[in-house]
């Protein structure tokens, strides 16, 4: 019924969205809130994980410019992000970072995901930066403190290499992706732009003595009514790096996503 209402008074979810960045604005002055600001420009020597991710996706009925647009406004984010190390007891957060994407900064319209739909919005495209921080995290041990699970299945598996519902959704500043480092390491994330693909690298400073891998669970379609849902478990396992035998495993993410797209059999 809330959204219902939203939806019909635009001018309510403005004010909405603003209240809401404001709470959060708030929220950030907490003494207590030890937040990650530091950069390093020398790359720590040992890496916990690696990733890529394709720049450019065919999207049915989209501008290709977007895509392009896309990769203009994750140039700039990354500037913010490259470098930057999570010291033991701080916290990143995505959006104290970056900060607002606005036109002054260089940030031009690119794809969003709002509601279910594609939309486009200044600095549009930073989810998929969001993503790979997000799936690197999750080899470390480091505490997923917020995250924000997109409602809906956009998109079919186009060269997906990394399981559904591992990414994160991100909106300023109010959805962040947040996450606080409990252990006595540091880490650093590295990410550039190539021909073709995001990539990033999460390293620590001195090594860590656990493996993390990710592995999905019980994944399924299920049909309700006239709708396609789609459903799995994300875990997280710590296995010893030198006798190879699990240490602990950790439920991360319960998705239940509504599918947007002509489902095949």
């Amino acid at each position: 019924m809330k959204k219902m209402i939203l939806s019909y008074f635009p001018f309510l979810y403005k004010l909405r969205v603003e209240q809401l960045i404001l709470k959060r604005h708030i929220s950030n002055l907490n003494p207590k809130n030890n937040y990650s600001c530091n950069k390093n420009t020398n790359q720590f020597t040992f890496i916990c994980k690696k990733h890529k991710s394709i720049l450019r996706r065919v999207l049915a009925n989209s501008d290709p410019i977007l895509q392009e647009n896309k990769i203009n406004n994750l140039k700039i984010a990354l500037g913010q992000i490259d470098g930057i190390v999570i010291k033991p007891g701080e916290t990143f957060s995505f959006w104290k970072l970056i900060g607002k994407t606005t036109k002054a900064k260089g940030y031009i319209e690119g794809l969003m995901l709002s509601h279910g739909e594609v939309r486009t919005g200044t600095g549009g495209g930073l989810c998929q930066l969001a993503n790979m921080l997000f799936w690197l995290a999750l080899h470390t041990p480091l505490n997923i403190k917020e995250r924000h699970h997109h409602s809906f299945d956009i998109f079919p598996d186009d060269r997906r290499v990394v399981p559904f519902g591992t990414g994160t959704s991100v909106f300023y500043n109010y959805l962040d992706l947040q996450l606080y480092n409990p252990t006595k390491y540091t880490f650093q994330f590295n990410v550039f732009i190539s021909d073709e693909f995001l990539e990033g690298t999460i390293r620590s400073n001195t090594e860590v003595e656990f493996i993390y891998k990710v592995e999905e669970r019980n994944h399924q379609f299920e049909q309700i009514e006239n709708r396609w849902y789609r459903k799995n478990e994300i875990w997280r396992m710590e296995i010893n790096k030198y006798d190879s035998k699990l240490a602990n495993e950790q439920l991360i993410i319960r998705n239940n996503s509504e599918v947007k797209y002509m489902k095949s059999n």
